[in-house]
């Protein structure tokens, strides 16, 4: 498997595409997980964060796993791509997004079977065996259909996001306090904006992501 999993911007991205897709940047094709956004539409944060993106270079498809049909509509259009971005947003409403039609299990095989997988925020976060320490940053409401926690179980860490309270909803107090309820619980990662957690060949390692 091999996994970039950021807090905030997408300065890691060449390099790792570069290493696992053998495609000069301009026709790598990404699909853009965009689930996450859906409670913020119209903020500026949404747009700047596909816009760093494709000012790389690449061709992105928009994904909305809650507009399809089904768990094999998902898969068609993962063949179509090189790597998979899943956006920052809302952690509990991309994932009640993926559970809906089944689109966890399929992201889960194909991202096991070699497909890249970028997440970024929240697209990190459910990566790991269970989102709930992110409900003191997200909020679970958000996804009421949303029957558990357990995230998809790719790393055994929860990757903590912005651990190092620069951006103003998360306050250095907010990460500490997340820490002290959920670290005796829950492997945690911090993760702070200028790093992402690099996972390969099952060894994860934190690596600069200005």
């Amino acid at each position: 498997m091999n996994l970039l999993l950021q807090s905030l911007g997408v300065g890691a991205v060449p390099d790792f595409l570069a290493e696992h897709v053998n495609r000069p940047a301009p026709a790598v094709r990404i699909g853009y997980l965009n689930d996450a956004a859906s409670p913020y539409a119209g903020a500026g944060f949404v747009a700047a964060e596909r816009a760093q993106l494709s000012d790389l270079g690449y061709v992105l498809t928009d994904i909305t796993v809650a507009g399809i049909d089904d768990a094999g509509e998902f898969a068609g259009l993962l063949d179509g791509v090189d790597a998979l971005y899943a956006a920052g947003g809302n952690t509990f409403v991309l994932m009640a997004a993926l559970r809906r039609r089944g689109a966890d299990a399929v992201l889960v095989e194909r991202v096991r079977a070699g497909l890249p997988y970028i997440g970024s925020s929240a697209g990190s976060v459910i990566t790991g065996p269970s989102i709930e320490p992110v409900s003191l940053m997200d909020d679970p409401s958000a996804a009421p259909e949303l029957t558990d926690h357990a995230g998809l179980g790719l790393v055994d860490t929860v990757v903590i996001p912005h651990a190092d309270g620069a951006l103003p909803p998360y306050p250095p107090e907010l990460v500490a306090r997340l820490v002290e309820t959920y670290g005796s619980t829950y492997p945690l990662t911090l993760v702070n904006d200028d790093q992402a957690l690099l996972v390969q060949n099952e060894t994860a390692r934190l690596i600069s992501s200005h």
